[in-house]
């Protein structure tokens, strides 16, 4: 299937062979290479921009699912190759400016990642087959600045556990509540803000606590 009809551009097919041959001899990630873009077809549509394959990433992570699981792959297995699929263009998501990757995008990524970070960020490289040099060079260098920001967060904080400040009981006792749904939104808003602002201690996070729950009133 062409992925641009119109230029010509390489077909999906001819893109998920190269992509494979880039990545290295690791199991699952060249899976996650021969599935990458195996939504593409099912997610294609034309506009007056051209054609899109919007969500083909997830669409494809559940097609790599239901096929790896039909070619009864082990469970792990199957997690981790869709969940590559899924995030195969998440390094795009994200806007870099003038002064590169901030902090909460590197949470954000790492995190989306988790054990997964190595793979996904040997795929995104793999992913790029263009032979327009100059645009090969930025993403290139992209991938390395993130990396380089992941690293030095991992230095500073506890990256690979990304918690809020405070538990749930803390939350419960401090608000005088119990457990319910309140607590896990309470908890998913502490969790948002330690990664976009980083740790905020315990004595911030309670004076954000405080905030949030008088909001709710």
């Amino acid at each position: 299937m062409a992925q641009d009809p119109i230029h010509r551009n390489k077909d999906v097919l001819a893109h998920t062979m190269a992509v494979v041959e880039r990545t290295p001899p690791d199991r699952i990630l060249r899976l996650a290479a021969l599935f990458h873009d195996v939504g593409k077809p099912k997610t294609r549509s034309f506009g007056p921009d051209g054609v899109s394959f919007h969500h083909h990433e997830v669409v494809g992570a559940r097609m790599t699912r239901d096929r790896m699981r039909a070619l009864r792959y082990p469970a792990a297995d199957v997690d981790q190759v869709s969940r590559l699929v899924e995030l195969h263009l998440r390094f795009h998501g994200y806007h870099q400016g003038d002064g590169g990757w901030t902090d909460s995008a590197g949470r954000r990524y790492a995190r989306a990642a988790g054990p997964s970070l190595e793979r996904l960020n040997e795929l995104t490289r793999a992913d790029c087959t263009t032979r327009n040099k100059r645009r090969a060079h930025e993403l290139a260098e992209r991938m390395d600045q993130l990396e380089e920001r992941i690293a030095r967060l991992r230095e500073r904080e506890a990256l690979d556990a990304l918690r809020p400040d405070i538990d749930g009981n803390q939350v419960m006792a401090h608000l005088g509540i119990g457990p319910s749904r309140l607590v896990g939104e309470a908890l998913a808003y502490l969790l948002e803000l330690r990664i976009e602002e980083g740790p905020l201690g315990d004595e911030e996070a309670f004076r954000r606590l405080d905030a949030w729950w008088t909001s709710r009133q």
